[in-house]
């Protein structure tokens, strides 16, 4: 792996960690807000219960002194009812007792409500000081918490800037600029290759670039304009889950159409080459495996592939593929990518199905030892 990638690895992870304790920092005071506020309601319920509770007591009070007056006009009719002449004032005067004694009762129901209602409110009173001194106790705690987290924080944050500092500073100028801009608009300039994807935009790569990337070199995605890098123990846990999983598909030995891929073929390096068998004659087509150009003219023989072409099979590794004839003719001088991404994937299958034991003898060893990206 290059020094600039693996710099920019470090400074990506650093400026990860330096917004997650930024944001750490930012989000305790924010915490402790919640339960003052929270306390804040807590004094405010306890508040209202006290209020109601001397609300109640002056009402009680306000009652039992009506029945004090009431009983004084009573004593003072009873006096006046010794005095009265004649049986008309006598009457009055017992009506007026009756209606003190009749509002006597109706304000000593108004003290006996009170104090039924008052086990309740000191209840509620009670309950709102224990629930506001637990709560204290609490905040009290997280303050304290957060002050302590704070400084802890603040201190790796010192350490990160470090890091951050010593890592942009093993990185090529130009290369930080790039980073940097992309970071800005996109939140991360650096992605990893798993599954010749760029996990960053989820883009597919050409088989060229994502074996550019594999190899070391400095790669831009396309896509999403993230600085590529590659990590092999990614692939090699993936490759190791992809060998629990159901076996290949094999292509049909008997086929019309044959793909297969070749490390080496005679001037050129990798290629995928694809025979046609058609009514006793065969036809031979050749492609750059990265490129997916076509290389030299399309070249017929008599009989079967297998029997025109023999020498061009050992060593060769065969893929799954199939398109009809007709397409394959029209793609003219380049495969499309499509067709380039299929059979790839179907290569590095076949590699992790070499690697569980599914394939045996040349074929098993010119897929770990020809391909570049099998390896």
């Amino acid at each position: 792996m290059l020094a600039d990638v693996q710099n920019l690895m470090e400074l990506q992870q650093a400026d990860r960690e330096i917004l997650r304790l930024k944001e750490e920092i930012a989000a305790l005071p924010k915490r402790v807000a919640v339960i003052e506020q929270k306390l804040a309601g807590t004094r405010a319920v306890l508040e209202n219960a006290k209020t109601a509770v001397k609300a109640d007591e002056s009402a009680r009070r306000k009652y039992e002194t009506a029945i004090q007056d009431l009983q004084q006009k009573i004593s003072k009719y009873r006096d006046q009812s010794l005095e009265v002449k004649t049986n008309d004032q006598y009457k009055a005067l017992m009506h007026e007792i009756q209606f003190a004694e009749q509002d006597i009762r109706v304000n000593e129901d108004k003290i006996l409500e009170l104090m039924v209602n008052a086990e309740a409110r000191e209840k509620s009173v009670k309950a709102a000081e224990l629930e506001l001194k637990v709560e204290m106790a609490e905040i009290d705690k997280e303050k304290n918490e957060a002050r302590q987290r704070t400084a802890e924080d603040e201190k790796q944050l010192g350490e990160w800037n470090g890091k951050r500092d010593k890592a942009r500073a093993g990185v090529n100028a130009d290369l930080l600029r790039h980073y940097d801009r992309v970071s800005k608009f996109r939140g991360t300039g650096l992605a990893e290759v798993r599954d010749q994807k760029c996990m960053g935009c989820q883009v597919v790569l050409r088989p060229q670039t994502f074996n550019e990337v594999r190899s070391g070199q400095m790669v831009i995605c396309e896509s999403c304009q993230r600085i590529l890098y590659f990590d092999p123990a990614t692939e090699s846990a993936e490759q190791a889950h992809a060998a629990t999983r159901r076996r290949r598909p094999r292509p049909k030995a008997d086929a019309d159409q044959a793909w297969y891929y070749r490390g080496e073929y005679g001037d050129h390096g990798e290629v995928f080459v694809v025979f046609i068998n058609t009514d006793g004659s065969s036809s031979r087509r050749v492609y750059d495996a990265h490129s997916g150009r076509k290389l030299g003219e399309t070249e017929t023989l008599a009989g079967n592939y297998h029997i025109a072409f023999a020498s061009d099979l050992p060593q060769a590794v065969r893929l799954n593929g199939g398109w009809p004839a007709s397409e394959i003719e029209e793609w003219g001088t380049e495969m499309p990518t499509r067709a380039l991404d299929s059979l790839f994937v179907d290569l590095l299958a076949a590699r992790a199905e070499a690697a569980k034991g599914h394939v045996h003898g040349n074929t098993a060893e010119a897929i770990t030892a020809e391909h570049p990206a099998a390896r």
